[in-house]
């Protein structure tokens, strides 16, 4: 704040500099809370949805087994939720506010092992020049999990006072993924992986640890899933931020099946799956979970981005093109129908393709170690005759093949997506671009 006396001394220039600097800090931070404020109320409005969702159901619909698979996703949702809420309110209340009292934890069973980590401070000499007396201790526990056994964590923090001027020092406790919650970073990182890489449920994991000593109830492993998504998602942001600074990216959609509340039925869901090129120093893969296959989600996650983006035929992608992306077709999916053909019926014309597009790929495992303008040359000396060798190939065995014939599929699929597959760039270089990364998810 500037004193009246130091307003006076200030010149007329200077008061009015000073002056719009004011005006432009008040409006930025009325600008961030209204978008502080709008968010609490959206994130209010979803809780309620979910309260609503949860507790408000007259009639029973699910079988057991899926409704417990349904609260399991609600509580962690809602508990996504609170964190959020939490962080939000905790930023726009002020400063000498007292936080809300909580209900106190239940103690951790005394008959569970204990291994104790002690934190003290680097040095025990105080400022004044007084070596610090040990006076006291603060002792935390967190509860931790290793695959069967159950150990506990216990935190000894020393205290040091100075006799001569009152000086206490203690080291900082340690930051934790659940503020002043109990599991460590290991047990949730369990958590975590048991349900969404091994697909099991949380019921099924709070069976298995009441086998090893301590049942966790499932809507507190439900609290720290969500709360763990709140924390990952910074992680989550910097992934996409990484994959839309790439030149090149690669994108593909995944369905998966999707439990709808009230009528007890699944629909299907979409998982959209967007990676880095091919040949970016850092493998990304960002994920998108959206309820349908429509374009929409497709633009919406890319935004602005006009980099090249390999991708099949899907029709959802042709908005983003016109948008100003670059189509860039995947070898591999043309080469599939080749394959599929090859295998069903030991096609001549499948054949000859494969190899036409093995020589395509062998020139690819060379230069894969290579750099950027390496790449470039093979490719314009090496690879574009070959293209142009099967483009032309392709043409002729089209007139020679029935329509709607399987061979005339395979052949339409390449001759359509031409211009994508070959990925013209500016100065009339021919790149083929391979989705090595795309086979990772892609469905079709």
């Amino acid at each position: 704040m500037i004193e009246a006396a130091q307003l006076q001394t200030m010149s007329e220039s200077e008061v009015r500099a000073l002056a719009l600097q004011m005006i432009e800090r008040i409006e930025r931070d009325g600008r961030a809370i209204t978008w502080r404020d709008a968010k609490i109320e959206k994130l209010t409005f979803e809780m309620a949805q979910l309260k609503r969702l949860k507790f408000g159901v007259k009639s029973e619909q699910l079988d057991a087994d899926q409704k417990t698979l349904f609260d399991e996703t609600v509580d962690a949702d809602m508990a996504a939720i609170e964190a959020e809420l939490a962080e939000l309110k905790a930023a726009s209340a002020p400063q000498d506010t007292k936080p809300a009292s909580v209900p106190k934890r239940a103690a951790l069973p005394e008959n569970l092992p204990r291994v104790e980590r002690h934190h003290e401070p680097e040095s025990t000499s105080c400022p004044c020049g007084c070596e610090l007396k040990r006076i006291g201790q603060d002792v935390s526990e967190k509860l931790d999990y290793t695959p069967g056994v159950f150990t506990v964590e216990r935190h000894i923090r020393g205290k040091w006072a100075c006799v001569k001027c009152q000086t206490l020092i203690q080291a900082p406790v340690p930051a934790e993924v659940i503020d002043k919650g109990i599991p460590t970073a290991g047990l949730l990182a369990h958590v975590l992986v048991a349900k969404h890489s091994d697909h099991l449920p949380l019921y099924r994991q709070e069976a298995i640890f009441g086998r090893a000593g301590l049942a966790i109830p499932r809507s507190t492993l439900a609290t720290w899933v969500g709360v763990c998504g709140v924390r990952l998602q910074p992680l989550a942001d910097a992934l996409k931020r990484h994959v839309l600074a790439c030149q090149v990216a690669h994108a593909d959609e995944t369905p998966v099946a999707m439990l709808s509340p009230g009528d007890g039925k699944t629909h299907r869901a979409y998982l959209w799956a967007y990676a880095a090129g091919v040949f970016e120093p850092l493998k990304a893969v960002v994920y998108d979970f959206q309820p349908s296959r429509s374009g929409e989600h497709a633009r919406k996650f890319l935004g602005d981005w006009k980099g090249s983006l390999v991708c099949d035929d899907y029709s959802g992608y042709k908005a983003c093109f016109a948008a100003g992306i670059t189509e860039a077709g995947c070898m591999a999916h043309a080469r599939r129908k080749f394959m599929e053909l090859h295998l069903s019926n030991k096609s001549a014309i499948a054949h000859t393709a494969l190899e036409l597009i093995g020589q395509l790929y062998g020139i690819e495992r060379e230069v894969k170690d290579s750099t950027a303008d390496e790449r470039r040359r093979r490719r314009q000396e090496e690879s574009a005759p070959i293209a142009a060798k099967l483009h032309e190939w392709l043409r002729v065995q089209r007139q020679k093949v029935p329509d709607g014939s399987a061979t005339a599929k395979a052949i339409d699929y390449s001759l359509k997506r031409w211009s994508a597959l070959t990925c013209s760039a500016i100065l009339c270089r021919i790149c083929i671009i391979f989705s090595q990364s795309a086979l990772l998810f892609s469905t079709e």
